[in-house]
């Protein structure tokens, strides 16, 4: 399967991060991609670095007139296209979520985020409720796409779901980046513990990941940090955890990686997770944390 990445430094600008954002979509298309994903809140800056109820007008109806943009795109080019929007659910409702266009223009479906951070810098908790949809893929006429976002990245727990309810592909919109005072050696932690992280779902679950970040630097509206430099570094991995792409991390990229989306069932021949599974024992990992001393 041909999917068509784009890594995208925004600006101020929602109509002129969104027309670069389609000039690329068709620019991929023309080259023969099938499927495109594009990186977390891509029409906006990341509007989460403050808290400021004026945000909330970035919101949009799921579906709307942003879904209609993108739904248009999608048909024009012929392509399953995954989006990442700020809905508004109803006043005072709102979920940071992927929605997911079909090659005709239709919405295929929705997964709304369901692990919300809010750290300094990404006060996320302040916008987002946590979403209800659960860990469900969505069918398209290129596969089961398990669609996850950003923070749900780091837990094994939603790519095992994803896995488990049948989907061919992990596929991580995301907007992650370094704070200015970080070392360069914990910057390279941080950037290599992401992508080790989303290559172990990867293999824990053999299946491909494609996992699409912003890039460039970000001011802080409030000016109380300096910003967030976004690591870009999007990639693709297959059902062992190989890299088969990885973009830069300093400057914008659209790419076409070929998945083979057959391999699944081979590796998972090879290295059979999901039989050996002691799924009688399992049951504490619903709990929040083992209290050995009760």
């Amino acid at each position: 399967m041909k999917t068509g990445i784009i890594q995208q430094a925004n600006s101020t600008d929602i109509s002129k991060n969104r027309s670069s954002l389609i000039e690329k979509i068709h620019t991929l298309t023309k080259q023969g991609a099938e499927l495109i994903v594009l990186q977390e809140l891509h029409d906006s800056l990341y509007f989460c670095q403050t808290e400021n109820t004026g945000n909330f007008d970035f919101a949009t109806r799921i579906p709307g007139d942003v879904t209609e943009i993108y739904s248009a795109v999608a048909k024009e080019n012929k392509i399953v296209l995954v989006t990442s929007l700020f809905e508004k659910r109803a006043a005072g409702l709102y979920h940071n979520t992927a929605v997911v266009f079909e090659k005709n223009g239709s919405i295929a479906g929705k997964y709304r985020k369901m692990h919300i951070p809010d750290d300094p810098a990404y006060y996320e908790k302040f916008y987002f409720t946590p979403g209800d949809i659960g860990f469900k893929p969505i069918d398209t006429s290129i596969g089961r796409l398990g669609v996850l976002v950003c923070w749900d990245q780091w837990y094994p727990e939603a790519a095992r779901l994803m896995a488990l309810n049948g989907a061919d592909i992990l596929i991580y919109p995301t907007a992650i980046g370094w704070e200015s005072t970080d070392t360069d050696d914990e910057k390279s932690r941080q950037r290599q513990a992401w992508m080790i992280s989303q290559r172990a779902h990867a293999i824990a679950n053999g299946l491909p990941v494609v996992s699409v970040n912003r890039v460039g630097l970000e001011p802080d509206p409030s000016g109380a940090t300096n910003g967030i430099q976004f690591w870009g570094s999007s990639f693709v991995a297959g059902p062992q955890g190989e890299l088969l792409f990885e973009a830069p991390n300093d400057k914008e990229c659209s790419a076409i990686i070929d998945i083979d989306m057959k391999r699944t069932e081979q590796v998972r021949r090879w290295w059979p997770f999901f039989r050996d599974r002691r799924i009688d024992e399992y049951h504490n990992l619903t709990k929040r944390f083992i209290d050995t001393a009760e």
